[in-house]
C-alpha cells in the first residue's frame, strides 16, 4: 500500500474505533432520539451511517461509489453498522482498488475519499453519543488531523444544505470542539446542537 493511502487508512481506521464505541451506547429506548443533525432521529442516522459504510467499502473494493442509497438492514441497526464497520475495514486494510476512485463519475484519490470517509463517520459517531445523552469528545489527535482536512471536504457550497453555518467558539477550544463548530454543531452537552444538515 502507497505510504500516502496507508495514512488515509490509518486515519480510517482511527475513526472507526472511535465510532464503535459511540455505537456502544446505542439502545432500543434510544431509537428514537433527536440527533445532532437536523429531522433525523437515532434510527435515521443510524440508517445514514450505514449507507455511508457500504459507499466506502465499494470505493476500496470497485474503484467507484454508487449513490443509491441501500435499504437499512432489518434488526438491530447499530448491530449492522458495527458489522458494516468490520467490512469496511477489512476492504481498505486489505489491497483497495488501484487507481482513482469514481464518485458520481469524478475521479478522486483513494487517499481523498478515505479522508472523507474518516470525517463522516468520527462526526457521526459523535452525532450518536449525542443522540444517546452522552458527551464523548472525539480524540485529540484525530480531531486535530479532521480539523486540517474538514475544510477541503465542507465548503460555502454546501451550505445550508448538508451543514448548517459554521458556529463561532471560544479561544482556546480544543480541535474537536473547533471541528464541530466548523460543521455547525455545538460540543457543550447543555446546548441543543441540533443544527446540521447531515
Amino acid at each position: 500500500m502507497p505510504p500516502a493511502l496507508a495514512g488515509g487508512v490509518a486515519l480510517l481506521e482511527r475513526a472507526v474505533g472511535y465510532t464503535l464505541g459511540c455505537l456502544r451506547l446505542v439502545t432500543d429506548e434510544s431509537m428514537g432520539n433527536a440527533t445532532p443533525c437536523r429531522d433525523w432521529d437515532l434510527r435515521a442516522l443510524l440508517a445514514h451511517l450505514d449507507d455511508a459504510l457500504i459507499a466506502l467499502a465499494e470505493a476500496a473494493n470497485l474503484g467507484r461509489v454508487g449513490l443509491d442509497p441501500v435499504a437499512p438492514v432489518p434488526g438491530d441497526p447499530a448491530a449492522a453498522v458495527r458489522a458494516r464497520a468490520g467490512e469496511l475495514l477489512g476492504a481498505w486494510m486489505g489491497e483497495p482498488a488501484a487507481g482513482p476512485v469514481s464518485v458520481a463519475g469524478a475521479p478522486m484519490t483513494a487517499v481523498v475519499v478515505a479522508g472523507a470517509g474518516a470525517l463522516e463517520i468520527a462526526v457521526h459517531g459523535w452525532d450518536v453519543a449525542r443522540a444517546c445523552g452522552h458527551d464523548r469528545p472525539l480524540p485529540p489527535a484525530l480531531a486535530a488531523e479532521m480539523l486540517e482536512l474538514s475544510a477541503l471536504f465542507v465548503t460555502a457550497a454546501d451550505r445550508p444544505e448538508r451543514f448548517a453555518a459554521p458556529i463561532a467558539v471560544p479561544a482556546g477550544a480544543s480541535a474537536g470542539d473547533r471541528l464541530l463548530a466548523f460543521l455547525g454543531r455545538r460540543a457543550c452537552s447543555h446546548s441543543p446542537g441540533l443544527v446540521s444538515r447531515d
